[in-house]
This record gives C-alpha cells, sequence and structure tokens, in this order.
C-alpha cells in the first residue's frame, strides 16, 4: 500500500528525528531535511502531498520556499504547515496569503500536528480531485471536427462566450445544441459558477413556473415545502432554457419580465428575489415562423436573440463524422470495458452517405449500440444498421425511397424526439407515445435505436 509522503523542513535535528519517527509510525512515508534548498530539490522531484515548514532556516527562509513552492509543483503543491517558535501575527497572515495550510507554534504538541497534517492532506487532495473533474468535464465539452462550420463555431464560442450577452442557439434536434450552451458557459467568467438547465418541452405546462421560480409551501397542490426555482439556483452563473419554443405564452411573458427586470417572485409568494442570471436559449423552431402563428412573443424572442448561433446539422459537416465516431467508439468501449474498436474504410464511407436525420445524437447512439452488439474489433459495413432510405443521393444523385423505408424514417425520427423530451427514459418515452414499454423497445430494436444507459 502506497504511503503518503511528507517532507519535514527544520533545521533543529531533534525535531526532524522526532516528527520523522512519528510520522513513519503513524504511517506516513516521512522525510526531512536542514535547508530551504534541500527542501526545494525534494518537491521538485514530485510526490509529496504535505510540508511541516520551518519559517526560520538559515539561507532561504520559510516563507520564502512556500512562495516559490506554489509555481514548482504545477498546480498540484503539497499542503503545507508553517512551524516556528518565534510566531507573529504578520507571519501568520502572510503565510496564510501565500498558501499556508495553517500556522503551528513550538514545542509542537504530537496530536494537533496529526490532526492538522491529515486536514491539510484531505483537502489538498480534495482540491485536486475537484480541479481534475472539472477539466475532465471540460475537455467532454470540446466541439469535435475539423469541417469549416465546426471551426466557425468553435471561433465563435471563443469570441463571445466572455461576455454576459443572452444567447439563442438554433439547430435541429440532435445537432448540439445543449453541448454548445456548456461550451459557452465553460468559456465564460461564470464558468465557476452553476449552469442549470430547463428542458422547456419536457415540462407540464402546470409544473414549468414552479421549476423556473420556485413556489412556496401550500402554494400548489402537493407543496408541501418551499422549492427554489431555476432562476435562482442559476443566480451569477448560466440558465440554460432548451427548447424555448415550446414554452407557453403565459410562461413567456414572465420569463420576459424576469430578462428585463432580473427579479421575480416564487409561485405563492409577494417578495421579490433578486438575481444576476446570463440565459442561454435554444430551439429547433423557426421563431419568426412562430411568432407569425401567435406562438411565441415578439418581445422576448429579441431579448433572448442578442447573440444568434446557428449549429449545423451533421448533414453538413460530413467530414467530420470519421473523427466523432471513433470519439465515440474510445468513449463507449471505456465505458463498458470492452476492447477498442475501429471502423473499416467501406464502414466510414457507408457513415458518410447517410443523411444523419437524427444528427450527432443518432451518430452518438449508433456507436453505443455497435460496442454494446458487437464484439469484433473491426467494424465493417455489415455491422452498421443505417436504413437505405436515408442515403444522400443515389447514383442519379435523387434521393429515392420506398414508401416503408419513409414510413420507418418518420417513426425514428418521432421516437428519438420523443425520447430526447423525456431525457432518454423509455418508460416516459412509451407513455407519451401510447405504447408498452415492451413494444417500445422493439420498436426502438428495429429502427436502430440504442435507449440511454
Amino acid at each position: 500500500m502506497r504511503r503518503t509522503k511528507v517532507l519535514i523542513v527544520d533545521d533543529e535535528p531533534g525535531i526532524r528525528e522526532t516528527l520523522a519517527g512519528i510520522l513513519d509510525d503513524e504511517g506516513f512515508d516521512a522525510r526531512s531535511v536542514a535547508t530551504g534548498e534541500e527542501g526545494l530539490q525534494e518537491i521538485e522531484s514530485g510526490g509529496y502531498e504535505a510540508v511541516l515548514l520551518d519559517v526560520w532556516l538559515p539561507g532561504m527562509d520559510g516563507l520564502e520556499i512556500l512562495e516559490r513552492m506554489q509555481s514548482l509543483a504545477g498546480g498540484r503543491a503539497p499542503a503545507t504547515i508553517m512551524i516556528s517558535g518565534h510566531a507573529n501575527i504578520e507571519s501568520a497572515v502572510r503565510a496564510t496569503k501565500l498558501g499556508a495550510f495553517d500556522f503551528l507554534e513550538k514545542p509542537l504538541k504530537l496530536e494537533k500536528v496529526l490532526l492538522v497534517l491529515r486536514n491539510a492532506i484531505a483537502q489538498r487532495n480534495l482540491k485536486i480531485e475537484l480541479r481534475d473533474l472539472k477539466d475532465s468535464s471540460r475537455a467532454g465539452l470540446q466541439l469535435i471536427g475539423n469541417s469549416i462550420p465546426a471551426k466557425a463555431l468553435r471561433q465563435q464560442i471563443s469570441l463571445m462566450a466572455a461576455t454576459n450577452g443572452r444567447v439563442l442557439i438554433f439547430g435541429e434536434s440532435g445537432s448540439g445544441k445543449e453541448l454548445v450552451a456548456h461550451a459557452i458557459h465553460a468559456e465564460s467568467g461564470r464558468a465557476d459558477r452553476p449552469f442549470v438547465e430547463v428542458n422547456c418541452a419536457a415540462l407540464p405546462e402546470e409544473l414549468i413556473e414552479s421549476e423556473l421560480f420556485g413556489h412556496r409551501k401550500g402554494s400548489l397542490p402537493g407543496a408541501s415545502a418551499d422549492k427554489v426555482g431555476k432562476f435562482e439556483k442559476a443566480d451569477e452563473g448560466t440558465l440554460f432554457l432548451d427548447e424555448v419554443g415550446d414554452m407557453s405564452l403565459r410562461t413567456q411573458a414572465k420569463v420576459l419580465r424576469v430578462l428585463d427586470e432580473q427579479r421575480f417572485e416564487p409561485v405563492g409568494s409577494a417578495e421579490p428575489v433578486q438575481v444576476d442570471v446570463r440565459v442561454i436559449a435554444s430551439t429547433n423552431k423557426n421563431l419568426e415562423e412562430e411568432i407569425e402563428r401567435g406562438n411565441f412573443s415578439e418581445d422576448l424572442f429579441y431579448r433572448l436573440n442578442v447573440i444568434p448561433f446557428e449549429v449545423p446539422p451533421l448533414r453538413e459537416r460530413l467530414e467530420d463524422i470519421p473523427l466523432l465516431a471513433e470519439h465515440f467508439l474510445r468513449e463507449f468501449t471505456s465505458a463498458y470495458g470492452r476492447k477498442p474498436k475501429e471502423l473499416t474504410a467501406e464502414a466510414l464511407a457507408v457513415l458518410k452517405e447517410y443523411s444523419w436525420p437524427g444528427n450527432v445524437r443518432e451518430l452518438k447512439n449508433l456507436m453505443e449500440r455497435i460496442v454494446i452488439m458487437y464484439p469484433q474489433i473491426r467494424i465493417d459495413v455489415r455491422h452498421i444498421p443505417l436504413p437505405s432510405s436515408r442515403r444522400t443521393a443515389d447514383r442519379n444523385g435523387e434521393r429515392t425511397a420506398s414508401l416503408v423505408e419513409v414510413r420507418q424514417t418518420a417513426e425514428r425520427d418521432y421516437i428519438l424526439r420523443k425520447l430526447e423530451d423525456c431525457g432518454g427514459n423509455v418508460s416516459r418515452a412509451a407513455e407519451a407515445l401510447g405504447l408498452e414499454r415492451s413494444n417500445l423497445y422493439k420498436k426502438m430494436r428495429t429502427l436502430g435505436i440504442a435507449p440511454r444507459e
């Protein structure tokens, strides 16, 4: 079992020997040096999770070492506990500002040293874990592709992410609107604050106001306690209104008011709640046509459409398919513990001939299905169950399809949309479609739709 490495930097031999002996007995891998210069050399070698550092040392003092140590460790500096027999408030304050976890006075109480040391290591490792998790999640938000539309989209995100301007993202279902919203938030000044999502299409009319604005106890049937709404949860962060075109006119009017005033009243309350929220919205509808039909507020459209984004459908960036397919294969082989897979040139050609009505989501689902269903390492044409009706073109450049194929494609598109609306929950989608759950599973297998885990 690996032992936690702790470095002791103190010019008094007695203290070094005592601390090292106690720490070794407690299961640590304790090492000690007498000077700051030796301490820096040890820390540069890596692997230390904590340092017990004397303030007064010959040559370079402890505070100077602490300051240099932070830049040497590449963001993984060991937790540092300062020790001194001549402590003063000024030294303690400066040490804290430089990143020290605590400041202990000599003579040291060994029980306290052990307690502070364990707390310091736990806090340091938790910070690193959280940072790595955040870096990993941001890496997962990368827009994959080298096509001109993909490059243009990345450039557009970089140019405006740092602003607080509202964003309206247009694009077909499955094209990656949610990914764009996450990417905008991740590159913004609000990246360390909440990103809160509301699927406007999935929420019933009677619940959406409560979801957005919260409610007070007893204000609604079954409201046995106060509820914090999405706007309040997103305070100082970003609120993503997914498929905003499906929001009712009544709710649109309330959202419009919040955008203007940055405040609202929870359902059942007359007390306003003030917030600072950046709103990003998305839609797969033509909102200008919806305005003409009386289904969408023109005022809300212009409030949201400060910075418009158009996410291209996958059929307009076919050259990105190999990169996307390989990315999803890696993701799912890792998730399911399967051997790496590779697509043959013929398989890639088939993928690039398809028109992808379900866009990137459909490609992702297909790659997941392949990983689950086929143990082979090389994935060939026979492993790719795509309906022929959706091939981009025949030899004469004309798209052709039989009546059965057209019906299957329409069914597939409709089921994909219902699954999206229900967050991938097959039971809820089956209920919305008026089907038995088992029948929907059969239909999905027939149409090549993989259920989400």
